[in-house]
C-alpha cells in the first residue's frame, strides 16, 4: 500500500504514521484514553485484525488440520481459505501449509499450542500460490529465521521472485487490507522427489510427479499414519486453479501418486480429506477434460465446447453445489480445450 493511500477519514497513510510518531515521541500514546484509542487504530492499519480461532481437528494419531471453510478469499474470512495441516511428533511440530497471512499463522501456532507445548520445528510450503505460504511470517517470527522451511526447487524461487510480492499484494486486495503486515518470508530449504525426513517415530516422505496444478506441487505423505497432504492438486468442492498447471498433467500425477503412497487418507488444501479424494476429483476433472478433447477431435469450435463440459454427467452433478462454480467453469473449460488443442499436434 502507498503512504499516500487515504482513508475513509481524508488521512492519508503517510499522515497516520506521522502523527503516530510524534505522538509517541512526546509520551502521549498512553496517556490519555483517546491516545490508547488512537494508538491502537494506528496499529490496525498497519498490521491487519487478528484472525478468529478455528479449533484444529484431529486426522489421525499424529496429525491436525485447521480447517478453512471458505474457498475464496474475502473481507470477511480475512483470506482464511485453505487449510493448515500440523503433524505432532516426538520431536517437535511440523506444518504443511502456513496459510495465507502473517495473521492467520498467528491463529494456527495459537491452535498448535492448544493441543501439544512443543515448538514447530519445521514448515513444508506445498508450492507457490500465497494462500498456502504466506503464513511463513508468523512462525518466522515464533520460531526464528533459522526454522527450516522447506519446498521443492521450483516453489522457492517463484516465491523469491515474482510471485512472492505478487500474492502478498493479492492478499491485501481481495481481503481489503485485512492481511497488512505480512511480509514475504520464502522457504529457505529444498526438497526433492523421494526424499523422507524423521522426526521421532514419524516419517514424512516428499512426492513430486510433474506438473499438475503448478510445475511444482509437493505432496507430503506422513507414512505411519498412511495420511497425505497434497496442497491443491484436488480439491474436495471448489475447481482447482489450473492456469499454470495442466489437465491430463493431473491425471498423469494422481496416478504416480496413488501407485507409489497405495492407500491413502488425502488431504486437500482445500476442503475436507478423504480416503477417494484423487478418484472423484480426477472423475471431475476428466469431465471438463474430455468433451474438450472430443470438441478438437470433431472440429468443434471453443465457443461450443463449454455447452458440452455443461451435459457431461461427471460435472453437471457438482454444479449446484461447488464453491465459485458458476464463475470458473468457463475459464477451466477455455484451459481444458486449449491444452487438447496442444496435446493434439
Amino acid at each position: 500500500m502507498s503512504e499516500d493511500h487515504v482513508l475513509a477519514n481524508g488521512v492519508t497513510r503517510r499522515q497516520w504514521l506521522g502523527l503516530g510518531a510524534g505522538m509517541a515521541a512526546l509520551g502521549l500514546v498512553a496517556a490519555t484514553p483517546e491516545a490508547r484509542l488512537f494508538a491502537k487504530q494506528l496499529q490496525d492499519f498497519i498490521e491487519g485484525p487478528p484472525v478468529p480461532d478455528i479449533q484444529p481437528e484431529k486426522l489421525s494419531e499424529h496429525v491436525w488440520m485447521i480447517f478453512a471453510k471458505d474457498g475464496f478469499p474475502t473481507q470477511e474470512n480475512q483470506g482464511m481459505m485453505a487449510n493448515v495441516t500440523f503433524v505432532v511428533t516426538g520431536k517437535g511440530v511440523v506444518v504443511i501449509d502456513s496459510g495465507g497471512s502473517l495473521q492467520i499463522g498467528q491463529m494456527a501456532i495459537r491452535m498448535i499450542r492448544k493441543v501439544t507445548e512443543q515448538p514447530v520445528v519445521a514448515v513444508f510450503n506445498t508450492h507457490y500460490h500465497g494462500d498456502h505460504w504466506l503464513g511463513n511470517h508468523a512462525f518466522v517470527q515464533a520460531f526464528g529465521k533459522e526454522l527450516p522451511i522447506y519446498a521443492l526447487a521450483h516453489t522457492r524461487e517463484q516465491i523469491a521472485g515474482r510471485e512472492g510480492n505478487l500474492w502478498l499484494g493479492l492478499m491485501e486486495k481481495w481481503t481489503n487490507q485485512a492481511t497488512m503486515g505480512t511480509q514475504v518470508h520464502a522457504p529457505n530449504a529444498t526438497v526433492s522427489h523421494g526424499q523422507s525426513f524423521t522426526f521421532g517415530s514419524v516419517t514424512l516422505k516428499m512426492h513430486h510427479y510433474g506438473t499438475a496444478h503448478t510445475p511444482s506441487d509437493l505432496c507430503v505423505e506422513v507414512v505411519e499414519d498412511k495420511v497425505t497432504c497434497v496442497g491443491d492438486i484436488a480439491m474436495t468442492n471448489r475447481i482447482a486453479n489450473i492456469d499454470d498447471g495442466s489437465f491430463p498433467g493431473t491425471f498423469k500425477y494422481f496416478d504416480a501418486l496413488a501407485a507409489a503412497a497405495g492407500e491413502q487418507f488425502w488431504v486437500p488444501g482445500h476442503g475436507r480429506g478423504s480416503k477417494d479424494l484423487l478418484s472423484t476429483y480426477g472423475s471431475f476433472l476428466k469431465g471438463i477434460y474430455e468433451p474438450c478433447v472430443k470438441a478438437v477431435e470433431e472440429g468443434v469450435p471453443l465457443s461450443q465446447a463449454k455447452a458440452l463440459v455443461l451435459q457431461d454427467p461427471r460435472v453437471a452433478s457438482r454444479a449446484a453445489s461447488m464453491q465459485g462454480f458458476d464463475s470458473n467453469i468457463g475459464k477451466y473449460t477455455s484451459l481444458a480445450y486449449l491444452e487438447a488443442e496442444r496435446e493434439a499436434f
